[in-house]
């Protein structure tokens, strides 16, 4: 059933595009558009979790992973679209450059690590608390920021951009999904009753030791990222770092992260302390993103425009 899913996904998200673009009597379908479109269906594959969750339906679970596949791919035709777009209008940059397609790519990071874990691992269950979440993501993209494609600014027009955006945010997916097991984790009770819903969650020794690989992997490409974009800033700024606070609240991110693994290797903490680490991180990781954005000002407060 592993290589059926994506399988499905695929064959799903080509009749997808395969409609719209009829109903738009073009091959091309705008990208704003099947990107507004992933947004809901996200939120359909998080029902079809939840509805496998408390029912215990295994076909409904297999159909929420077709249907969760499918979005992915769309998502990275849709981001791939824009992409195509922005050369059409004669900027030509990648889809990384501003809060609306950094949006995309979030959610879209997010799905891809939730969608591997759980083919590696099987358990559809914590779908439910990943795929709205993703959701949520592209809704804010969709709804919430000015999508227009523009030209970059000067310090945007660096092929560091790319390796440094996209390394921050696989991080930044990986401690989405960690985030949800930490919460996850915490409400789960050690012996749930055979009547409970919480007995189709998986343990919380597997929760556990999947939240620190997903905090490893992520803190692997957050470290990458920072290096990236002090290379970046030093061709952009001509300084390798300077104190800004997004660069400030990303080592402070970064902090949190290496914290919790020093104190896992070390002092052997585990369940509710990392649990609450992944959490606390997370939080950190949503203000270096929006907080810095919105409410400091600095080198890196292009990012609010469109």
């Amino acid at each position: 059933m592993r290589a059926k899913e994506p399988l499905s996904g695929l064959v799903l998200a080509g009749v997808v595009y395969l409609l719209l673009a009829l109903k738009g009597h073009s091959l091309w379908v705008s990208h704003s558009y099947l990107l507004s479109l992933v947004t809901f269906i996200y939120l359909a594959a998080g029902a079809g979790y939840l509805l496998h969750w408390i029912f215990a339906w295994r076909g409904m679970g297999f159909l929420a992973s077709t249907v969760a596949w499918s979005g992915l791919i769309l998502n990275t035709v849709g981001w791939g679209l824009r992409w195509w777009e922005s050369h059409q209008l004669g900027y030509g940059h990648i889809p990384l450059s501003n809060l609306y397609e950094s949006l995309i790519f979030f959610a879209w990071a997010t799905m891809a690590v939730y969608l591997f874990l759980e083919l590696k691992f099987q358990g559809k269950i914590l779908g439910t608390f990943v795929a709205p979440v993703a959701s949520l993501i592209m809704a804010y993209a969709s709804f919430g920021t000015n999508t227009d494609i523009e030209p970059l600014v000067p310090a945007l027009r660096s092929n560091w951009l790319t390796a440094h955006v996209i390394t921050c945010f696989l991080g930044y997916g990986a401690f989405a999904v960690a985030f949800g097991m930490g919460i996850v984790y915490l409400l789960r009770p050690h012996h749930p009753s055979p009547k409970s819903l919480w007995q189709y969650v998986p343990g919380k020794e597997t929760l556990d030791n999947l939240m620190y690989k997903l905090i490893l992997f992520g803190f692997f490409w957050l470290t990458v990222g920072i290096i990236t974009g002090a290379v970046w800033a030093d061709q952009a700024w001509g300084s390798y770092w300077s104190w800004d606070p997004k660069e400030t609240w990303s080592l402070i991110t970064w902090f949190i992260y290496a914290a919790a693994i020093h104190a896992r290797l070390t002092r052997g903490w585990t369940g509710k302390r990392m649990a609450a680490l992944a959490v606390i991180g997370f939080f950190a990781v949503l203000f270096t993103y929006f907080g810095v954005n919105f409410w400091l000002s600095g080198l890196h407060s292009y990012a609010t425009s469109s």
